[in-house]
C-alpha cells in the first residue's frame, strides 16, 4: 500500500504555501519596483521642440532665444572646464604647441590654475597668471622642465572673486608627454 502519511501531505502542503508566498513576494517587489521606478504620464513628457520658421516678423525674437540657449549660465563658484587634456612637449623646457585652458565667458569667475604631478601635490610644475571670464591661455612652457617621458598629472583650478582670493577650488586628471 503506498499511500501518503500525515507527515508526507504536511510537507507537500508546506511546499505549497512556500511557493505562493515567494510569488506574493515577487508580486509585491515588482510592484515596489514599478512605484519607485515609476511610469511617466504622456502628458508630463516634455514637449517635442520642433524648429521655427524664420521670417521677417520673427527673426530678431528667434535670434535672442537661440543666443540664450547656448549660452548655459553657470552658477557662481562653479566652473565649466574647456582644456586639452593631453600637453606634449618637444623637450622639457620647449612652449608646448596643444597645451591650453579656456576660461569660458559663460563662467562666473575668473581662473588660475596650478599643475602637479599626480605623485608629487607639494611642488607645482607650471603655476598660470589669472584666467579673465571669455579670455585662454596657450603656448605654455612648464615653470619646472621635464624629462622625456609621460607623465599622469593634476590641475587645480583656482575661481577667485574681485580680489582674487580663492572661493572654489577643482581638480582635473591630464597628462603631460616630453618627447626628448
Amino acid at each position: 500500500m503506498s499511500g501518503k502519511t500525515d507527515e508526507d501531505k504536511k510537507e507537500n502542503k508546506n511546499g505549497k504555501i512556500m511557493i505562493a508566498g515567494g510569488v506574493v513576494i515577487l508580486a509585491l517587489l515588482g510592484v515596489i519596483i514599478f512605484l519607485i521606478t515609476g511610469r511617466q504620464n504622456p502628458a508630463e513628457k516634455e514637449p517635442v521642440k520642433r524648429n521655427i520658421v524664420v521670417n521677417e516678423n520673427n527673426a530678431e525674437s528667434v535670434a535672442e532665444e537661440m543666443i540664450e540657449e547656448a549660452q548655459e549660465f553657470v552658477e557662481p563658484g562653479y566652473y565649466t572646464v574647456s582644456m586639452d587634456t593631453d600637453w606634449h612637449f618637444s623637450k622639457g623646457d620647449a612652449v608646448s604647441d596643444d597645451a591650453w585652458v579656456d576660461n569660458l565667458a559663460e563662467n562666473t569667475n575668473d581662473v588660475y590654475f596650478d599643475v602637479f604631478l599626480l605623485d608629487n601635490e607639494d611642488e607645482a610644475i607650471y603655476q598660470s597668471p589669472v584666467i579673465p571670464r571669455g579670455s585662454y591661455l596657450e603656448k605654455i612652457a612648464l615653470d619646472k622642465p621635464l624629462d622625456k617621458g609621460t607623465y599622469d598629472c593634476v590641475i587645480v583650478y583656482h575661481l577667485v572673486d574681485e580680489e582674487q582670493e580663492t572661493i572654489s577650488t577643482l581638480r582635473v586628471a591630464f597628462t603631460i608627454t616630453v618627447d626628448s
